[in-house]
């Protein structure tokens, strides 16, 4: 009972104390792929450390868990967990977090079901406005050019991705400034961004409560784009992206006075116009190997009792 406590201590914890930690680092916005793999290995760790507190406590609970558990354990482990003790504590402990568990998934197979549908939907109103010519399988084009007054360009997800971009987008950007933002979506498409979006948005919806689940989501947004922004500027150069972004968003009141539709557009264009140094080499390893780690620490906690009675 003392280890399937100590991981929901841990799980809780690292849910409530990790998005302050990192919201406090001057990291993230220099090195945006670091601070991804990090958020992901804080959130894996989360529900690690809940998934193992619940195996445990479900070992304390019932025999027939407790058999298959330790199904395969030399003598002498299953004795070192005292899962005898606090049975009805554990049952309850048990359900709960299973429950937990049961909602996690439902809101991640939502979640895929809607961004299914969506993409579906989206894909049939380009096709209505972007048909297919004769001899060609509709939606096939890696590129789509849309007849449109405003000015933009996207992405849509999928087995076959596609890059669209409409003709105001095509009139106003000059030179290098469209091939820079082309470059922008297929950072997202070879990165698959979709995925990190669906599943942080899925946990921030099914646990509104969840400090981490929430700032997961929040920075996941935030971070694709500035990872994408930082894509196409080695290739292009960051005052081009700049330039494209502001040319793409100028008329959208995002630049001007007042509450703009999207905060973050000044902000990137700013910080690609500001350059600070990136992180040296070796500090990126070892963030990148420390993240890595965070996952192991739960593990940890579940074996270290048996390892211990192994001698």
């Amino acid at each position: 009972m003392m280890v399937s406590l100590a991981l929901l201590l841990l799980g809780a914890l690292a849910a409530v104390v990790a998005p302050r930690l990192l919201s406090r680092a001057d990291w993230p916005e220099r090195e945006p792929v670091v601070a991804l793999w990090v958020w992901q290995c804080v959130v894996a760790a989360v529900l690690l450390s809940f998934a193992l507190s619940m195996t445990f406590s479900a070992a304390a609970a019932w025999q027939a868990v407790r058999g298959h558990v330790f199904a395969s354990a030399p003598h002498g482990v299953m004795e070192a967990y005292s899962l005898g003790s606090n049975r009805p504590w554990s049952a309850v402990l048990a359900v709960v977090l299973a429950s937990g568990g049961l909602w996690t998934a439902a809101m991640l197979t939502r979640e895929i079901h809607r961004a299914r549908r969506r993409s579906r939907t989206r894909r049939a109103e380009l096709l209505v406005r972007s048909p297919a010519l004769p001899g060609e399988a509709p939606g096939c084009d890696p590129l789509v050019v849309l007849e449109s007054e405003r000015s933009d360009a996207w992405w849509l997800s999928g087995a076959t991705p596609q890059l669209v971009v409409t003709t105001a987008a095509l009139r106003r950007l000059k030179g290098r400034q469209l091939d820079a933002v082309l470059a922008h979506e297929q950072g997202h498409a070879r990165a698959r961004h979709d995925w990190l979006l669906h599943c942080s948005g899925a946990l921030a919806n099914g646990f509104p409560q969840v400090p981490v689940f929430a700032a997961f989501r929040d920075e996941m947004h935030r971070l694709v784009e500035l990872a994408a922004d930082d894509a196409a500027s080695r290739r292009f150069g960051r005052r081009t992206i700049a330039l494209a972004l502001v040319e793409l968003n100028e008329d959208r009141g995002v630049f001007g006075p007042g509450t703009a539709p999207d905060a973050q557009l000044p902000q990137r264009v700013s910080r690609l116009l500001s350059p600070v140094e990136r992180l040296t080499a070796g500090r990126r390893l070892r963030l990148t190997a420390a993240a890595a780690l965070v996952p192991v620490v739960p593990l940890l906690i579940a074996f270290v009792p048996g390892l211990r009675a192994l001698g």
